[in-house]
């Protein structure tokens, strides 16, 4: 039974999956299903955490949308992610950034990583 899960699970799974860390500002370009159309709609803002392995791997997206805090967890290995572009790179000290919802403005920010 188990290696029945596995087989299914692994054809599901993507091939190029992008390289982004917790902290980083990305750009997520989901598909859009508005009646019999389909369209692209661009999700930009900080991740806040990843989690899961394999198929269900997810990592929630954060932005500030008019003031208001918006945040959208997308599946990694979904068909309705169109791709994962990263933005820039932050630099941080914690898995999960769970702290960054109570903050506005500059507060907010994430230092940018310098390589």
């Amino acid at each position: 039974m188990n290696e029945i899960i596995k087989n299914i699970e692994s054809a599901q799974l993507k091939e190029n999956v992008p390289q982004f860390n917790v902290g980083d500002t990305v750009r997520v370009y989901g598909k859009i299903k508005e009646g019999n159309r389909e369209r692209i709609q661009v999700f930009e803002g900080i991740v806040l955490k990843k989690q899961g392995g394999s198929v269900r791997a997810t990592f929630t997206v954060r932005k500030n949308s008019n003031g208001i805090g918006v945040e959208k967890t997308w599946p990694l290995h979904s068909p309705n992610v169109e791709k994962v572009e990263v933005i820039r790179r932050g630099k941080v000290r914690r898995a999960k950034l769970n702290y960054l919802r109570g903050r506005v403005g500059k507060k907010a920010k994430v230092k940018e990583l310098v390589k």
